[in-house]
């Protein structure tokens, strides 16, 4: 019988990496990570959890860690943030071009400088094109279970890819919520052991990460690309199975009183809870609005958002990285560019915010829906608005 137990972020990561039954951790302490990874250490040290445990000198050796771990068929974890997320960046490639179903939890961070240590989506958005399957959590409850599926859809056969669990530095990391956790004998139902089909061997030398000219790089790019696109179906599958099994169904978007609605509050990761209290209000004013919670974001969910768009007149899509120099923010100009051709009549706009843990309170949060909506009725944005900055 599953229980009910308080537990912050990091922590629900950590017991749904015990839960699998991870054979390696290798990991380097940054906050806002480091309870995920003091956490595993307690696991391993106390016995509860028969793993190897590395503690190496920086993140770009712990992701090196993982990347012979995971080759040689150990079921791999990590956990990571900000700076030290910049410098594994060099291996997140590798990793993703072998083929490595590692499971890494991000606590997002915003990155310097000036220097910090609150969460937002800098450190997440720099990963985009590396090669690794990406979810955004928006509680603790979906951190537990989207760490624990991950560990399934990676080492899939028809995956093997690596997969990263985003989660709000702080704000969902180091905050206390009820998660309901299973008992082990569903998990392991849920979970089979790893058994990666073309495993390090010394006794059967393979031939792995070889140079690529120009006559064939293109070709291999492609390759991964279509590769983790057509993950999406599998990933769907797992989270029905999960859904199944645990009663707790997950879609790569969410939506949320959006029957009828003419305009879409479109929101990321844990402010996704604050969003609705927004769209409650404006509800009772009678007012036509509604919310999508984007979870997945590689493979980028095409189809599901054009549905979920679907009757709508206005798009207000909010982002958590700032953007320096350029047009729009990364998943403003995702949006945008995936409803280009499909929903030409749509208006859309974009609002920036929340930048290193500055907090949006829901009165804010309708103030991005009202200035969306002016923007979309005029036709035009210059520039990509900020919410909650000053100057």
């Amino acid at each position: 019988m599953s229980r009910r137990v308080p537990l912050e972020g990091s922590f629900a990561a950590a017991e749904a990496a015990k839960m699998a039954d991870v054979d390696v951790v290798a990991a380097y302490p940054i906050t806002p990570q480091t309870h995920v990874i003091e956490r595993m250490a307690e696991f391993v040290n106390n016995g509860e959890l028969k793993a190897a445990f590395i503690p190496v000198e920086s993140e770009h050796s712990a992701l090196s860690a993982c990347w012979g771990a995971s080759g040689a068929g150990a079921r791999t974890f990590t956990a990571t943030a900000s700076q030290g997320f910049f410098l594994m960046h060099e291996v997140l490639y590798f990793v993703s071009g072998l083929r490595l179903p590692v499971v890494m939890v991000v606590s997002n961070r915003a990155v310097g400088l000036p220097a910090n240590i609150w969460g937002d989506y800098s450190d997440a958005m720099s990963a985009t094109s590396t090669g690794w399957l990406q979810v955004f959590a928006a509680n603790n409850q979906e951190i537990f279970d989207f760490t624990l599926s991950a560990f399934r859809i990676a080492e899939d056969a028809r995956v093997l890819l690596p997969f990263m669990v985003h989660m709000d530095g702080f704000t969902l990391s180091h905050v206390t919520e009820p998660v309901i956790l299973p008992e082990q004998k569903e998990v392991d139902a849920f979970l089979p052991p790893y058994k990666h089909p073309y495993p390090f061997d010394v006794d059967n030398p393979t031939l792995y990460g070889t140079i690529a000219t120009p006559a064939t790089y293109s070709e291999i790019k492609k390759a991964q690309d279509i590769g983790i696109r057509g993950t999406l179906p599998v990933i769907k599958e797992v989270w029905n199975d999960f859904g199944k099994r645990f009663g707790r169904y997950h879609n790569p978007i969410d939506s949320y009183k959006t029957e009828g609605a003419k305009t879409l509050l479109v929101v990321t990761g844990g402010l996704s809870e604050t969003a609705k209290d927004a769209i409650d209000n404006k509800r009772a004013k009678g007012e036509k609005v509604g919310l999508l919670t984007l979870h997945l974001w590689r493979p980028f969910p095409f189809e599901d958002l054009s549905k979920a768009v679907e009757g709508a007149e206005n798009i207000v899509i909010f982002d958590r990285a700032p953007t320096l120099g350029g047009p729009t923010g990364p998943i403003i100009g995702e949006i945008n560019a995936a409803l280009f051709d499909s929903h030409k009549n749509m208006k859309a706009a974009g609002i920036l915010g929340a930048f290193c843990g500055r907090n949006l309170e829901v009165a804010e949060f309708e103030e991005v829906i009202d200035r969306g909506i002016a923007i979309c009725k005029s036709g035009h944005q210059e520039m990509v608005e900020t919410v909650g900055i000053r100057g």
